[in-house]
């Protein structure tokens, strides 16, 4: 018997792998976060399986159905939105299992982040401007931010932020901000991303609170820098023609010969 914890992706049913699709196919038991995975999700569970809506049970709860599960010999998919190793508290549910000596694996899923990017279109990362993705968010009442993650540190990077569960700061968030960015730094807010509702708001940090106005909901993540509009980037040596590389070897000593 295996707990399998199941990232099961940002929204769209089709954004879940293969492995994490045949785990939740074979397990008796499925435990999932029912405000935040989707029913197309839930359809690849078997037809008697049991599924458990975690939404309004407690931490104590939840593991009370991990334990009787292993106790019945029954394998369990435990379904957390988006991938599991940022705010899923997967964490405090393995420290529980490890106490209680009960088997459990991890599969990853497709982050909200990937979901909100693929949306815009947009490559977080491009030569010349960022190469570094900051995934952070705001002090909340479940869980405070330490010290030194403060917005405003981060923001001394210049890296692109990915700032989730904190629309409702969203004043405060362009308060910390725009010293470091400035006033006309882009700004993207991805509302539900890859959900059939998703909804997508380009703005800057000057203008992105009137533009949001009242219209604040929780699912909805706050992208911010240069590259989610840059047009003049430096193209990556990568694919230039007069670069060396394993793969394709130039010039009259190649770190890499050619071998025949």
């Amino acid at each position: 018997m295996t707990v399998h914890f199941i990232g099961a992706g940002p929204g769209a049913p089709d954004l879940l792998t293969l492995r994490g699709r045949d785990l939740i196919a074979a397990a008796p038991v499925c435990l999932y976060a029912g405000s935040l995975v989707p029913e197309g999700v839930l359809a690849h569970c078997p037809r008697d399986a049991r599924i458990i809506n975690t939404a309004p049970m407690s931490l104590d709860d939840i593991i009370e159905e991990m334990a009787s599960a292993h106790a019945a010999g029954h394998d369990v998919a435990r379904l957390h939105s988006g991938d599991l190793s940022v705010w899923s508290a997967m964490g405090e549910q393995l420290r529980r299992l490890d106490a209680l000596g009960i088997p459990y694996d991890v599969t990853p899923g497709v982050p909200s982040f990937s979901a909100a990017a693929a949306a815009l279109d947009k490559e977080l990362t491009l030569p010349g401007l960022t190469q570094s993705v900051v995934l952070t968010r705001t002090s909340g009442r479940a869980t405070a931010v330490p010290e030194a993650e403060t917005l405003a540190n981060f923001a001394r990077t210049k890296a692109v932020l990915a700032i989730h569960l904190s629309i409702h700061m969203l004043d405060r968030v362009v308060e910390d901000l725009t010293p470091h960015y400035g006033a006309d730094c882009p700004v993207a807010i991805v509302w539900r991303a890859s959900w059939p509702d998703e909804r997508i708001l380009r703005s800057t940090l000057a203008e992105v609170v009137e533009a949001v106005g009242q219209e604040l909901d929780r699912t909805a993540l706050i992208m911010v820098g240069r590259t989610l509009d840059a047009r003049d980037f430096s193209e990556s040596r990568l694919y230039a023609d007069d670069y060396d590389r394993r793969f394709r070897p130039r010039g009259t000593a190649p770190r890499f010969p050619e071998t025949g």
